[in-house]
């Protein structure tokens, strides 16, 4: 099930470098992006397999920093596993090789995704930072349009499985009986 994530301002704590790699995780990030704005998923014609709401925050970030002078570049891995949380030692390696031209970089993905970027880095001083925040599971339906169009209909979730939340009533119940037979049985030996 896909984490649902939502962008962080962080173009404050990135400007007094002067180089910043945005590392991305290829799914998350891009459907919650499409999601949050309403906008396609994918557009093959238009943009092959980018996400063009997630292609426009990746730029609102970077022009900015650009602007101030710091030079930005953008990397993502899609092969042998495109979700960074299962990324293999050799996509590590890889990544590590582009990073270490840079003093920071910002990672646009779960807290799973920072991890892998932090291990990754253990051994350089590079500077790591998280660019989005994540505020729980995501559940969509994927439509697919004329011509190679794919939306996605975010459907709500449930806090917790109602059957948790009836053990949850049961388990509060019981002790509340608890409780009330205690003071009973308080009162009771205090009347004797």
């Amino acid at each position: 099930m896909p984490i649902f994530l939502e962008p962080q301002e962080v173009i404050a704590d990135l400007e007094n470098f002067n180089s910043v790699l945005i590392v991305s995780c290829p799914i998350c990030p891009q459907m919650s992006l499409a999601m949050q704005q309403k906008r396609p998923f994918l557009e093959f014609f238009k943009h092959g397999l980018k996400t063009e709401a997630f292609e426009d925050y990746i730029k609102s970030i970077r022009e900015p920093l650009e602007q101030r002078g710091i030079r930005t570049g953008v990397y993502t891995t899609f092969a042998p596993s495109p979700l960074m949380c299962l990324w293999t030692e050799g996509q590590r390696s890889r990544f590590l090789k582009r990073a270490k031209d840079y003093e920071a970089v910002l990672v646009l993905g779960c807290h799973s995704a920072a991890y892998t970027v932090e291990d990754a880095l253990k051994d350089t001083d590079c500077k790591v930072f998280q660019g989005m925040r994540m505020k729980g599971l995501t559940n969509a339906t994927m439509r697919f349009e004329f011509p190679l169009k794919v939306k996605l209909e975010m459907h709500p979730l449930r806090k917790e499985p109602k059957s948790q939340r009836q053990e949850d009533f049961v388990g509060a119940a019981r002790e509340r009986e608890k409780d009330a037979s205690s003071v009973s049985s308080l009162k009771a030996a205090g009347s004797q």
